[in-house]
């Protein structure tokens, strides 16, 4: 496995253990699904970068797994992983809050974008660890 690589995973470590700090508390929701979808994306780029030295600049979950699926079988909730692509942009802006794709997230709901995002992260670093 190549640094770029490492790289990409402790980033999204980083990400998620963001979210282990935040989880909770209802006024941070929409912080929690920002760094969900980045833990994601950057294991997802991990994944490219471990199959090809080309990352590219997409942010879109769904385009990203679309591309790393053949390279590793996840039991994705696809529905789940659209919502927390979507969110992406409208959960960084002041003039979306209160208008994410699906409303305000509950506080149940960011557990559950959490719950994703670390069951792809542990999936993902056990594939690169054993490259």
């Amino acid at each position: 496995m190549n640094n770029l690589v490492k790289e990409w995973l402790l980033f999204a470590l980083t990400d998620l253990k963001t979210v282990i700090k935040l989880l909770g508390d209802e006024d941070l929701t929409n912080v929690v699904a920002f760094h969900c979808h980045q833990c994601i994306e950057k294991c997802f780029k991990a994944i490219i970068c471990l199959n090809t030295e080309e990352v590219p600049l997409k942010h879109n979950l769904l385009r990203l797994y679309g591309t790393v699926r053949n390279h590793c079988k996840l039991e994705i909730d696809m529905t789940l992983l659209e919502e927390i692509s979507e969110t992406y942009i409208d959960a960084r802006y002041p003039a979306d809050m209160g208008l994410l794709p699906y409303g305000s997230l509950s506080i149940e709901r960011s557990k559950e974008f959490y719950r994703e995002a670390k069951y792809i992260y542990e999936q993902i670093e056990k594939i690169v660890n054993n490259e």
